[in-house]
């Protein structure tokens, strides 16, 4: 009989089997900072059970289940009757179930309810993103329906429950409803101005007959749309409900099926309304206005997201080179690699405060939080989004060609990285945004150096980027053409200044010198060599 050649050695276990929250260094002191001591330990017991649940090779496999086996659309049923449903594999339905279990759409209203939900969302997008668009729509569409307090008394209560019912009917007879959204068409992009979609006022107060399409319509599978179309009085918000009072479907033609190069258990979809029956939300001609708040919580969503999926592959990268051993010892321990993986850490790290302090933010919801939101929620949208991508990659790249192959899950986190960073607009317009801030709401910046300044004297390096942003922003003449320079600095200064208050010296100091100083390269792995860079990896090590 031949020898066995199949004996497996030097591979690296699954990371399975641990609490995906309170692994996470960052994240748990990030919460513990921000959360009221009276509630602490209920959030905290909250988060730990979904990060468990997160870490279960159970859950782990509906991620990939849920992955591997998209949606499908069913435009008519087997009569001919239009029908116009998305289904999906049933993993994908248990990890949606379990996000709103845990209070994914719930943060509304509850104590400590950003911050905790925000954590919630940092750690379940780890498994499996494509159950995040309509946890995050659901949960940002309340902010818009405040602006009309009937619509909002109607509806929150079915938004915020933490009962998942994915049967089509009327939502006054469900227990608890999804929220999708519409504002992209083909002619415009992130121009919604340039939107056609047409609203004809009917009979009845406040409703609507809608006549367009929507190029980009998320979780089309949901109870209930919040979408621009232009009325008599210009752009306004509309809600649109896919069942009707009287239990008929309303005019939701789905047409197919975005084909994405990731997110691909989650549905995106090209829609049609014609005739489609619809609520005005807010006042006609202010639907800017109206949905900017849902706009704001779904861009710091791509924040958390992409937080997630940074951390994500950081733990991966970590777990697989303290397992593989190469030239006479673990990889972890040896000094490039140590190198590259403690820049990771770093920026994962980063990501991960910025993230929770702009939910604490939101938690506060006074006058100066609000001010700083104005500006840090698109600053911290344009770069932690556009660093996830790089990250990822070369994370993937520390496991070599096992991470280029798809049963590590890395090849997963690749195609997803990008996605934060073009949904709800992409880093132009984040940068735009920010400009427009600059020059409308000084309030705004105002706030953002009170923020940062509780920093100064800490660390020189931090002091003279602070003085070099004032210096920048003293001449906005032709400011446009540099603005993703401006709000580069903007978030790298805001992150850093978090880290100095609040993170361990090692990483404040790594942070400061590295990307405020100058003193790293372009490439992750470029840290100063005389930093403690074993502490580095070690506090980012996922320990199961």
């Amino acid at each position: 009989m031949a020898a066995s050649t199949h004996s497996v050695t030097n591979q690296a276990p699954p990371l399975v089997g641990y609490d995906v929250f309170t692994a996470d260094r960052a994240l748990a002191e990030a919460v513990e900072r921000h959360v009221d001591a009276a509630v602490l330990d209920e959030v905290r017991g909250e988060l730990s059970a979904l990060g468990r649940s997160a870490g279960s090779a159970q859950v782990q496999e509906w991620g990939a289940q849920a992955n591997e086996n998209p949606p499908r659309l069913r435009t008519h049923d087997r009569y001919g009757h239009r029908v116009d449903e998305v289904d999906f594999h049933p993993a994908w339905h248990r990890l949606l179930g379990k996000g709103v279990a845990a209070g994914l759409t719930a943060a509304w209203g509850r104590p400590a309810g950003q911050v905790r939900r925000a954590a919630g969302f940092l750690v379940w997008s780890q498994v499996e993103a494509g159950n995040g668009c309509p946890l995050s729509m659901t949960h940002a569409a309340v902010p818009a329906l405040r602006t009309d307090p009937e619509l909002a008394a109607e509806w929150e209560p079915r938004l915020t429950s933490m009962v998942y019912d994915r049967e089509l009917r009327p939502a006054r007879l469900k227990a608890g409803v999804l929220f999708g959204m519409g504002m992209t068409e083909k002619q415009g992009g992130s121009d919604v101005r340039a939107n056609t979609t047409s609203a004809r006022p009917l009979a009845e107060a406040g409703a609507y007959e809608l006549t367009g399409h929507k190029w980009f319509c998320s979780a089309p599978m949901s109870d209930a749309f919040l979408v621009l179309a232009q009325a008599p009085g210009g752009l306004t918000c509309f809600l649109v409900p896919r069942i009707l009072e009287d239990g008929s479907r309303n005019v939701f033609l789905v047409q197919r099926l975005k084909d994405k190069m990731g997110n691909r258990s989650n549905a995106s979809a090209e829609v049609e309304f014609a005739g489609t029956w619809a609520r005005r939300v807010g006042e006609e001609g202010r639907g800017v206005r109206t949905i900017i708040g849902m706009v704001a919580a779904t861009r710091l969503d791509c924040v958390l997201g992409s937080a997630g999926l940074m951390r994500q592959a950081v733990a991966q990268a970590v777990h697989h080179c303290t397992y593989r051993e190469a030239f006479g010892g673990p990889l972890v321990d040896k000094p490039l690699m140590r190198n590259v993986l403690a820049d990771l850490a770093l920026e994962s790290e980063a990501a991960t405060t910025l993230a929770l302090r702009l939910a604490a933010a939101c938690d506060d919801g006074g006058e100066q939080e609000r001010a700083l939101l104005r500006i840090a929620v698109p600053a911290a949208k344009y770069w932690v989004t556009k660093r996830c991508a790089p990250l990822a990659v070369e994370a993937a790249e520390c496991l070599g060609g096992n991470g280029y192959v798809e049963e590590s899950g890395m090849p997963r986190l690749v195609r997803e990285s990008p996605l934060n960073s073009i949904w709800e607009g992409a880093g132009n317009v984040q940068a735009l945004d920010v400009l427009r801030a600059l020059r409308r709401e000084p309030e705004a910046f105002d706030a953002y150096l009170r923020e940062v300044g509780r920093a100064r004297g800490a660390d020189h390096r931090l002091d003279t980027a602070i003085k070099n942003l004032l210096t920048e922003l003293a001449d906005l003449e032709g400011v446009e053409a540099r603005a993703r320079r401006l709000v580069e600095r903007l978030a790298l200064v805001l992150q850093g200044s978090l880290l100095v208050r609040y993170a361990p010296p090692e990483v404040a100091d790594a942070f400061c010198a590295a990307r405020l100083g100058g003193d790293g390269g372009a490439a992750f792995g470029t840290l100063p060599h005389t930093l403690p860079l074993a502490a580095l990896v070690e506090r980012a090590r996922p320990v199961p």
